[in-house]
């Protein structure tokens, strides 16, 4: 049997996607870092902390751990004690980019649906104590996966590479984690931001149209409404990202849930169809790390000035050293 076509689609997409995963969500990172993007202090500061996890995302579980076992196998990543905590930071790294992605939508829900509320909750000071907590929260609940590989062989004395151990397999402690672990993250966070996007959806709607009501019969003329204007930079931002997560996750979802209802833990072989969806689903959901910018770009204008200005700068200064 020749090599499988998904081991040829992955070794091509890993390599590609941690190439422009880096720099993404690092440009990411350092404009909105600055704050000149138009968009509340709030919501810069959960979208610098979804792209710091994005990119700790992309360097342990996508450079560090995929693209490494492709192409360096034999190097140190995948010695025992090396390769363990890499998989433990990229277990909650992931965790922690999903539950950001949850918090960020919470409170686009709060300003829009609420208020009331937004004044107190949706404020830089809550948004980085949102952002801690989650973080700590994340990286202790991820804790256990460390402890839960062990070396496949050893060389010469050095264990290499990270597998289960056989408990893992056969312990109602562990099977009640990994449940645990699986509800928590991604399928909890998905049918949250589901329904508080749907939430927000209903509510813009009831506003919008009592807005246009109400202007219609002040005015009796078809007048652009400035609050609704202001809001709509918000609500799109809110819906591709939350949008990118539903689709890019969906298959994730879904396929964790068969596997618990079917008990699937081995597959016949690399062209099992049931392999390939769970192979599919890993490289959609690494894909969902690397699309926060690209989104920036296509629906915020001063982000893309941003962005441009920082493209020119370099070249500006080339020229200017060329000139003298």
């Amino acid at each position: 049997m020749g090599y499988p076509v998904i081991f040829q689609i992955e070794d091509i997409y890993y390599p590609a996607l941690s190439a422009v995963g880096v720099p993404v969500n690092l440009v990411a990172i350092l404009i909105l870092s600055r704050g000149k993007c138009g968009l509340s202090k709030c919501i810069s500061c959960y979208l610098v902390g979804m792209s710091v996890a994005d990119l700790l995302v992309v360097i342990t579980d996508l450079i560090l751990t995929r693209v490494g076992q492709i192409y360096f196998r034999n190097s140190f990543l995948f010695i025992t004690p090396v390769c363990r905590p890499i998989k433990y930071l990229g277990s909650a790294a992931t965790v922690v980019s999903v539950w950001l992605t949850v918090a960020f939508t919470c409170d686009r829900f709060v300003a829009i649906c609420y208020e009331n509320l937004k004044t107190k909750y949706c404020n830089e000071k809550t948004a980085l104590a949102v952002i801690g907590t989650v973080s700590v929260l994340g990286f202790l609940e991820s804790v256990p996966w460390y402890f839960i590989y062990e070396p496949y062989l050893i060389i010469d004395n050095v264990p290499r590479d990270c597998i289960f151990k056989v408990i893992f397999r056969t312990s109602p402690v562990w099977a009640a984690f990994e449940l645990f672990h699986l509800i928590l993250t991604p399928c909890v966070p998905f049918f949250l931001i589901l329904l508080l996007n749907v939430l927000t959806v209903r509510r813009i709607l009831v506003v919008s149209r009592v807005r246009r009501g109400l202007r219609g019969r002040s005015n009796g003329e078809n007048h652009q409404d400035p609050e609704m204007e202001n809001r709509k930079k918000s609500i799109i931002l809110l819906f591709s990202i939350s949008g990118s997560f539903i689709l890019l996750w969906m298959t994730q979802v879904v396929n964790n849930i068969y596997r618990r209802m079917t008990d699937t833990r081995y597959y016949n072989s690399f062209t099992d169809p049931r392999y390939i969806t769970e192979s599919t689903s890993r490289i959609l959901q690494l894909l969902s790390s690397c699309t926060n910018t690209c989104i920036y770009v296509l629906t915020q204008a001063k982000f893309r000035e941003e962005l441009k200005n920082a493209v020119k700068y370099p070249l500006n200064l080339i020229v200017k050293l060329v000139k003298s």
